[in-house]
């Protein structure tokens, strides 16, 4: 099949242009679902949103593989009498890129346009010359004359707030645009469902599919369906940075550039008999990879896999990324086609068989 066909292409977009704030991923998880519905057996949910299929049910043996659908939002918190907002984060986001930004905020009656605001230029003087963006002093201006007029447009408290940006693409190599993490993990996991599907491959276990929410706040919905799934290996995908542009210290974030393959993590969390399996796939298929190593944690849905229940043996294929948690973090396209390939072929070499024990 060829990756990058028409059906691929309008998923894609489909699927990163909207909206799936932490804790409100519905919208989100039905288009995901509706792309991989056809090359699944039969799909499911948690109480919390976490989507997932699964091809070849009710094996005793299992593995997952998994991306997080959430991405990084604001909650209004405060609505001044002058009829202007302030916010808190909903996951990480950085109030440095705000200023300037249109966002969306989303209310009971549907989408409400506003701006991040900020004073020109001209009259930051003096001691306000140097003035930076900070969460307190950043606020969304709707065009409302007062506290009445934004509440009649049915914003209140509590409502999430998304930046307005959409995906594209860069020099005909690269996608660009906000939520690539890691929706794009999203993405490549169901090419990979489409995959097995494709090729007719008849796996000897069964494999869960999944796309967790709520990963931007702590790695709950993983926590949540690890505990549900309780699978003998996980393989989880999320974005880790391109270290390669300027202002980023190499020595201590690693040597890792967009367009040279996905990332292998080496850390606590991380199932090294598993992990030497995928080296000798990507070896084997020459699939370019990269490593990286975490201390303590990766900071990712794999350590919530690892360490649920009795211990999952996981590891994380990750795919690199420019200017993360902003709105143009940016993927280059070979390294997504990469990210499902690796994930693809180390499924056709796992077994029920292989050692799972260190000793």
């Amino acid at each position: 099949m060829k990756y990058w066909d028409k059906q691929a292409k309008q998923f894609l977009y489909r699927y990163l242009n909207n909206t799936s704030p932490t804790g409100f991923e519905a919208s989100g998880q039905k288009i995901w679902l509706e792309y991989l519905k056809p090359f699944i057996d039969e799909w499911s949910q948690d109480n919390y949103g976490t989507a997932y299929g699964t091809i070849n049910p009710g094996k005793d043996f299992s593995v997952v593989i998994e991306a997080h659908a959430d991405e990084i939002s604001w909650f209004v918190n405060y609505i001044s009498e002058e009829g202007f907002i302030s916010v808190i984060r909903n996951g990480g986001s950085d109030h440095i890129i705000a200023t300037s930004k249109w966002v969306n905020i989303h209310t009971p009656n549907g989408i409400v346009k506003g701006v991040f605001g900020w004073p020109a230029i001209h009259v930051r003087k003096g001691k306000d010359s140097s003035l930076s963006p900070t969460l307190d002093n950043i606020f969304i201006d709707v065009g409302a004359k007062d506290r009445d007029e934004v509440l009649k447009m049915g914003i209140h408290v509590g409502n999430v707030i998304t930046f307005n940006d959409s995906l594209g693409e860069i020099n005909s190599k690269y996608y660009a645009g906000r939520a690539l993490d890691n929706r794009m993990g999203g993405f490549a996991i169901a090419q990979v469902a489409r995959m097995v599907k494709k090729k007719k491959d008849k796996l000897p276990y069964t494999l869960h599919i999944v796309n967790a929410v709520q990963e931007e706040i702590g790695l709950r919905g993983a926590q949540m369906i690890a505990h549900r799934l309780n699978p003998d290996i996980a393989i989880v995908t999320d974005v880790c940075h391109d270290t390669s542009t300027p202002l980023i210290k190499q020595k201590k974030e690693g040597d890792i550039v967009c367009g040279k393959g996905p990332v292998l993590t080496y850390a606590p969390a991380i199932h090294y008999n598993v992990l030497n399996k995928v080296i000798k796939v990507a070896e084997k298929e020459k699939i370019p990879f990269q490593r990286s190593a975490s201390s303590r944690s990766t900071g990712t849905d794999t350590d919530a896999f690892a360490y649920s229940r009795d211990g999952i043996p996981s590891i994380l294929i990750s795919l690199p990324l420019r200017y993360m948690h902003t709105t143009v973090e940016m993927a280059h396209k070979e390294d997504i086609e990469n990210v499902s390939k690796l994930i693809y072929k180390s499924l056709l070499n796992i077994s029920p068989e292989m050692s799972l024990t260190y000793l």
